[in-house]
């Protein structure tokens, strides 16, 4: 395909979901358009990967979750490399480890590498973990032999990277591989491609493996003027990175010119000083303390504790109150537990919204079910449970 005046991306993508379905060149889901296209010899393709002197030198290898990956995701699994999954959409963290039962056989691999397998064999991996990614996968629409790489237009493949790069887990070098049908190779001009687009090192198809030879640096991490402030809603780890990159100094002013939250922006306005915060009651739980609510009623700590973990926001000590559908969470300070609110709005743990507030203004005998003013913390490692 050759590129031709004015040509936009999203021309780009049109061209090859209609040419895809005209020719019936990819299985389900259908149609294809706004998706990966889930291409007719994926797996073929695939096989190329185990041979690549990349993959075979890494340990830690990042897949994207789309079904035309599935065999990629496998052949990790089979070499018994580590596998990290992003997260549908970035709503419930960044990654999860699939961590396979012991002993499993290839067809349990095979399963582990679906969707379902991903659902089901995963623990999720937070911010804060000491992660290094040797290698990363990622799906396309679009992508030149020059590496330039063109996705369904959501950008999550882009931001999943960046917020890689500000984790510490890739850099520059870490090779970029798509395995793609032979009709998504075009060409396309560079001038479409921006600074925080994702460009390609290695792309397979059904008849060939294509080393781009790209040079173009990948970005640098999240640029954060690009980010909206209805994006930070529906991912609350992106809130949690945002959180700690303004603690490190860093501008984290959003594409919407919105340093701070709806209601904190106005607080901090020029002119206006922060609101002193107000003291708490005798007998009321300490500002250091944040209350969640509407668990799920199958909830356990645990997962609780997983969930936190992945944001990097879990606590010191935890009360649980799985009765009561609830749990507080202690931080060293209100600085902190301040923090925490705001980054974990709008989180949620299995199908459950759970509702975050400061618990500060609340009777600690209502909270904690015990004499007012000592509501239990439980002090067990962060990993252990509760003892019934």
């Amino acid at each position: 395909m050759e590129p031709r005046a004015g040509i936009s991306k999203q021309d780009i993508r049109e061209r090859i979901w209609d040419y895809m379905e005209s020719q019936n060149l990819a299985d389900f889901p259908r149609p294809v358009h706004h998706r990966i296209p889930n291409f007719k010899g994926a797996s073929q393709a695939a096989e190329h990967f185990p041979r690549l002197q990349a993959f075979k030198v890494a340990r830690t290898i990042k897949v994207n979750p789309d079904a035309p990956q599935k065999n990629a995701r496998f052949f990790v699994l089979d070499s018994k490399k580590t596998l990290l999954v992003p997260t549908p959409r970035l709503r419930t963290g960044l990654f999860n480890k699939i961590t396979p039962p012991p002993g499993a056989t290839k067809d349990v691999l095979r399963k582990c590498a679906t969707s379902q397998g991903v659902r089901s064999y995963s623990t999720p991996v937070g911010l804060d973990s000491r992660l290094r990614v040797d290698l990363v996968v990622v799906g396309s629409v679009a992508v030149s032999e020059k590496g330039w790489r063109i996705g369904k237009g959501e950008g999550y493949a882009d931001l999943e990277y960046a917020m890689m790069v500000s984790m510490g887990a890739v850099s520059q070098g870490t090779p970029v591989v798509t395995i793609v049908h032979d009709c998504q190779v075009v060409d396309m001009p560079e001038t479409l491609l921006e600074d925080h687009d994702l460009t390609v090192d290695y792309i397979l198809t059904p008849t060939r493996v294509i080393a781009t030879g790209c040079t173009r640096p990948r970005p640098a991490g999240v640029v954060w003027s690009k980010i909206s402030y209805e994006m930070m809603g529906q991912m609350p780890v992106l809130r949690s990175l945002r959180c700690q990159e303004e603690q490190a100094g860093k501008d984290v002013t959003l594409r919407d010119g919105q340093r701070h939250p709806p209601g904190v922006q106005a607080a901090l306005s020029p002119g206006r000083s922060p609101p002193a915060p107000p003291q708490p009651e005798s007998g009321s739980v300490p500002s250091d303390t944040v209350c969640i609510g509407n668990l799920p009623q199958d909830a356990r700590v645990s997962e609780l504790k997983r969930a936190l973990g992945a944001l990097g926001m879990a606590p010191p000590r935890l009360t649980w109150q799985g009765a009561q559908r609830r749990a507080f969470l202690h931080y060293p300070d209100p600085a902190a537990a301040q923090q925490a609110v705001s980054c974990l709005q709008g989180f949620r743990l299995g199908a459950h919204t759970v509702r975050v507030a400061l618990a500060r203004q609340q009777r600690a005998g209502d909270l904690a079910g015990g004499r007012p003013g000592r509501p239990h913390r439980d002090r067990r490692p962060a990993g252990a449970e509760p003892e019934p």
